[in-house]
This record gives C-alpha cells, sequence and structure tokens, in this order.
C-alpha cells in the first residue's frame, strides 16, 4: 500500500470520523479497480477512432449507429463489473453520517450497486437512454441493446445519458454538488486525476470554504498540493481502513 504514513492515515480516519458532513468525489480510478475499462482504453478497432467520433453531439448526428455501437461496447464491458471494497466502505460511511453526498464522474452504476443513495451523477449514466426529441428517460440495463439506433416510444432517435464531450454538465447536478462541498466539514477525493472541470473545481472550492480535503489515489494528482492528507494506494485498499 502506497499510503505515506501509519500517521497520515490514523490522522484521516479521526477526521472522518468526527465528520458529521461529509462529501466524496470519486473518479475513474476507483472503478477501474472493479476492472472497468477508462474511456480511452479502447480495444482493438475503437482504438482507431478519436472521442470527436464517439462522444460528441456531432458525432451523433453524423452517425449514430456508430456512436451507439461504442456506447454498446462500453456496456457490455461495463455490464460483466461488481462494486469492489471502496465503493463498499462509502456505502458503509453513508450509513453513519447524518450528511453524506457522493459526487461521481462515472457512469458506470457501480456506486448504485453497491448500496450508495444519495448520489449526484456529473456525468450522467451510461444505463441511462434519453429520447432527443420529446427528452423522456428510461434505465436498460442490458448490455448490448439489440436495436441500434434505439428509438423511442414517440418516434424519436434515442441517444446515451451521458454527458458528451462539448456538452455542459446538467446546471441542478453542480449547482447540489457544489452547495454539498460548501456545507461538508470534510471533502474525499478518490481516484479523480482532478484535471476535468467543472468536477475537478470542486476541491479548491472546499479549499476556499476552509474545508478539509482528503485525496486518495494511487499518483499524485494537481490536487495533492491542495489536500490536508494525501493518501496514495487504491481505494479498494484505503477506503475499508479509513471506515473500519
Amino acid at each position: 500500500m502506497g499510503f505515506d504514513t501509519n500517521e497520515d492515515l490514523a490522522r484521516a480516519r479521526s477526521w472522518i470520523q468526527a465528520a458529521d458532513a461529509i462529501a466524496v468525489l470519486t473518479g475513474a480510478g476507483i472503478s477501474a479497480e472493479s476492472g472497468v475499462p477508462t474511456f480511452r482504453d479502447a480495444d482493438g478497432l475503437w482504438r482507431n477512432f478519436r472521442f470527436e467520433d464517439l462522444a460528441t453531439p456531432e458525432a451523433f448526428e453524423r452517425d449514430p449507429k456508430l456512436v451507439w455501437d461504442w456506447y454498446n461496447f462500453r456496456r457490455e464491458r461495463i455490464a460483466t463489473a461488481q462494486p469492489n471494497r471502496g465503493h463498499k466502505a462509502l456505502v458503509a460511511l453513508e450509513t453513519r453520517k447524518s450528511e453524506f453526498t457522493l459526487i461521481t464522474q462515472n457512469v458506470d452504476g457501480l456506486h448504485e450497486l453497491a448500496g450508495s443513495k444519495n448520489i449526484l451523477k456529473l456525468h450522467g449514466d451510461i444505463w441511462l437512454v434519453r429520447c432527443t426529441k420529446c427528452a423522456a428517460e428510461w434505465v436498460d440495463r442490458r448490455p448490448s441493446l439489440p436495436e441500434i439506433p434505439p428509438h423511442c416510444l414517440c418516434g424519436g432517435l434515442a441517444r446515451p445519458g451521458v454527458v458528451w464531450f462539448g456538452e455542459p454538465l446538467p446546471k441542478r447536478v453542480i449547482d447540489e454538488a457544489t452547495q454539498a462541498v460548501k456545507s461538508s466539514q470534510l471533502l474525499i477525493a478518490v481516484g479523480t486525476s482532478a484535471i476535468v472541470y467543472p468536477a475537478a473545481g470542486l476541491i479548491p472550492i472546499a479549499k476556499a470554504q476552509g474545508r478539509t480535503v482528503i485525496e486518495i489515489n494511487p499518483d499524485e494528482t494537481p490536487c495533492s498540493d491542495m489536500a490536508d492528507c494525501s493518501l496514495h494506494g487504491p481505494a479498494g485498499e484505503i477506503l475499508p481502513l479509513l471506515v473500519t
């Protein structure tokens, strides 16, 4: 395990135990430990495509079938993954705190599968399907959708319920995430590279409010210098030690 000292671990644990209001920000790192490939970890054919060809509004308008083929591939890969000990530790932490908000950049649904309740999904949900005509939304957890591209009952073309490159985050979600960070006593940043905004901006917001920040990541990130404590190692190993 890679955290610097046992003192760091004990300090972080004591902060977590003392806090009544906690916000957690999770990124791709926590899901990678469950075998979920990151967006850029494409295999085979998909390595030949740029994200502009697969995950932008322009790409969908140009070739919705290609985009859905890509998302079917991602759904199939994610469907085999299970929540890890890091996901489960956050569920346990939520049950112990009067105020707890889980803010995630991940679209894989593993936090929900683990049992987390109060989740803000900054980048949407890969299992959500949205009509481009009437804006109806529905959940479809089949690993691969048989009709590509899918259509709504109204006849409209449906798209994945995720935030694509070039699209703004849902205002309600980012506003609620910002408020959760401001009203918390402690922010835990887990498995996030801290380079994708506006999610990465939640960390300096926490610091500006005088909140304690704990970072859990195998590597140094741009937010490491802002963290009151950086624990370097896998979330699935470190989080259970902090929650016990």
